[in-house]
């Protein structure tokens, strides 16, 4: 009997070894930082607040992890021509990854294959593209954030009223057709925001979605549209802008002509929309993390180049603002995260 007693203490100490070595084996694994690193990102536009952010959470991680960074940009979304040529150039300057935030999903997907056939690793950033060859995709779930967003809207307008929404998009000429099948969509996210919030709004028999308008991210565009549409509805109940610069132009419009009565749900967190969330103009506003988008795809793409698995996709997530939540701590650090 003593002898079974010590083969089975034996065998507990080398299971109890065993899971020791495993939980060791699982650690994260070290970067290391003593080689250099050539990566190139490419977003959709070189102003705004949203993309500024992306850009500071890029250039945090290249400088924890020793990389030199090349950042571009087109001056405007809706020039997928000129977002393709500037990964053609990151090509034939032979980046060791390319983060992209596509303009296009599938205006992109051709040179996106091109750079995988040169073994270049492409990681998408806020925007997915059309290709099975990008390694990764980091950013919010564009679905749930359009859903939120209708949430919230609903709620405000007491489950009734006349809602207009406005999206974005790569050509300026969509909305002066009306017919969907006629134009690309562009940006996958800005479809994906628009799907999840019609899906929700279909719950609410007395909740109808009158007026769908696109911009292609102009700020005076997104005003223009945001008149039109209040003339064409003078009974409009609601407004849900669904990226930046639609924001910020349907905000102004309401300012301007004093629209109290007029619900508004935002999307994304300039100075001015928190401004205009403080004032009653907007009610609340559905924030990502383009900091840790920035962060998080570089940090990516180092350990790609050091051979360390990446997930698929990492969901950097999404919450809803309002007055009663934005001066919470944890908040503060997504609506001013160069304080971090």
């Amino acid at each position: 009997m003593k002898r079974i007693r010590v083969w089975l203490t034996l065998f507990l100490y080398i299971l109890m070894a065993a899971a020791l070595s495993s939980c060791l084996g699982s650690s994260p694994p070290h970067i290391a930082i003593d080689k250099n690193r050539n990566i190139h990102m490419i977003v959709k536009m070189n102003k705004g607040e949203y993309w500024n952010t992306v850009k500071m959470g890029a250039e945090a991680a290249a400088k924890e992890f020793n990389v030199k960074l090349t950042f571009k940009a087109p001056d405007s979304e809706s020039d997928v021509k000129e977002q393709i040529a500037m990964v053609e150039d990151s090509i034939k300057e032979q980046a060791d990854v390319i983060i992209l935030a596509a303009s296009s999903y599938m205006g992109l997907a051709q040179v996106v294959d091109k750079a995988a056939y040169n073994r270049i690793p492409v990681i998408s950033v806020d925007a997915e593209v059309g290709s099975a060859r990008v390694t990764a995709n980091i950013g919010s779930n564009g679905y749930q954030a359009g859903q939120k967003s209708a949430e919230r809207l609903v709620q405000l307008l007491n489950g009734s009223g006349d809602i207009g929404i406005l999206n974005f998009t790569n050509t300026s000429d969509k909305q002066a057709s009306g017919s969907e099948s006629d134009f690309d969509y562009g940006a996958r996210d800005a479809d994906e925001r628009e799907k999840g919030f019609l899906d929700y709004v279909a719950r609410y028999p007395s909740v109808h979605v009158v007026d769908i308008s696109y911009t292609p991210s102009v700020t005076a565009e997104a005003e223009e549209l945001t008149r039109l549409m209040l003339l064409r509805h003078p009974n409009l109940r609601g407004i849900a802008a669904l990226n930046e610069t639609a924001s910020q132009g349907a905000a102004t419009v309401l300012q301007e002509r004093g629209l109290r009565s007029i619900q508004m749900v935002a999307f994304d967190s300039s100075p001015a929309m928190m401004e205009q969330i403080q004032e009653g103009i907007v009610q609340a506003a559905v924030i990502q993390n383009p900091f840790s988008n920035g962060y998080l795809a570089v940090k990516n793409a180092v350990e790609i180049l050091q051979g360390i698995k990446v997930p698929e996709r990492v969901d950097t997530g999404t919450k809803l603002i309002d007055l009663g939540n934005m001066l919470w701590p944890e908040n503060q650090k997504l609506l001013f995260p160069f304080v971090r």
